[in-house]
C-alpha cells in the first residue's frame, strides 16, 4: 500500500489494519488466536490503551484502539504487538523472512456514530469474506460482547455504543440492528474504508486535515490521469 505521513495523536481514536506478508496466513490454529489474544491483553496492561472492537481473520487483524495519556503512543502499541506475535509464529512453525506485510495501516476515527459504522465494519469482515452467515457465529471478534452481552475484559465498550439506551437489553438489541442495517452498505464500506486515512463527520475530517496537514484517502501513486490535470 502507499505510505503516507504518520500521525497519531493520542487524542484519537484508530481503526489498525495489519495482514501476513503477501497475504499469507496468520493464523493457523486456534491456540494462534488464543497466543494473539494473551499479547493483546500483555500490552493493553503494558500500554493503558483502549480496545473497542477486534476481528482476527484467517491473513489480517483489526483492531479499534485508542491511545491513553497514561499509556503508550499507538506506534509503540503496534510494535509490541506485532513484535510479539512474529517472534511467536516464526518459534512455532520455523517461519523464515517477512512476517508481516508492510507496516500496519491506520485510520483516525471519529467520536460518533462513524466509530459504530467502523466497529461494525470490523465485525462483519467474516461476513463479506463467506465466513459465516450472521457476526455472532464468529469466535475471534468483539461482535458478541456488543450485541449479545458476552463478558470479554479485552474488550472495552465505548460511550457511543452506551449511548444506544440506558437498557442494556435494549442497547443490545439497537447495536444489532445497526449492524444488520450495515450489511446492506458492506461492499461500499469496504472500498471506502480501504481508501481512508480519517472516518468522520466533515467538520471532524477537515479539522484534522488542517491541524496535521494530511489527506483525507490515500491518493494513487504516479502522474494523474490524462485530462485530470489541475484536478486536487
Amino acid at each position: 500500500m502507499p505510505r503516507t505521513a504518520r500521525i497519531a495523536p493520542k487524542e484519537y481514536i484508530y481503526h489498525t489494519l495489519t495482514r501476513g506478508n503477501n497475504r499469507q496466513d496468520i493464523f493457523r490454529e486456534q491456540s494462534d488466536h488464543e497466543k494473539y489474544r494473551e499479547i493483546l491483553r500483555k500490552y493493553k496492561d503494558k500500554y493503558k490503551f483502549k480496545l473497542y472492537h477486534y476481528v482476527f481473520m484467517t491473513n489480517h487483524i483489526h483492531l479499534v484502539i485508542e491511545p491513553t495519556k497514561e499509556g503508550g503512543n499507538l506506534a509503540e502499541i503496534m510494535k509490541g504487538i506485532n513484535l510479539s506475535y512474529a517472534q511467536y509464529y516464526k518459534c512455532k512453525y520455523n517461519h523464515i523472512g517477512h512476517f508481516w506485510q508492510d507496516r500496519y495501516k491506520s485510520i483516525i476515527i471519529s467520536r460518533d456514530n462513524y466509530l459504530l459504522a467502523c466497529g461494525s465494519y470490523v465485525e462483519l469482515n467474516p461476513v463479506r469474506a463467506k465466513i459465516v452467515e450472521d457476526p455472532k457465529d464468529y469466535k475471534w471478534s468483539s461482535y458478541n460482547i456488543y450485541a449479545y452481552g458476552k463478558k470479554d475484559p479485552l474488550t472495552d465498550e465505548h460511550p457511543i455504543y452506551k449511548e444506544l439506551s440506558k437498557n442494556e437489553t435494549e442497547r443490545r438489541k439497537k447495536y444489532r440492528e445497526f449492524v444488520k442495517g450495515m450489511l446492506k452498505e458492506k461492499k461500499a464500506m469496504k472500498g471506502e474504508m480501504e481508501k481512508r486515512v480519517i472516518y468522520g463527520s466533515e467538520g471532524f475530517t477537515e479539522k484534522v486535515k488542517k491541524d496535521y496537514e494530511v489527506e483525507e484517502v490515500i491518493r494513487p501513486k504516479g502522474r494523474p490521469k490524462k485530462g485530470r490535470e489541475g484536478i486536487k
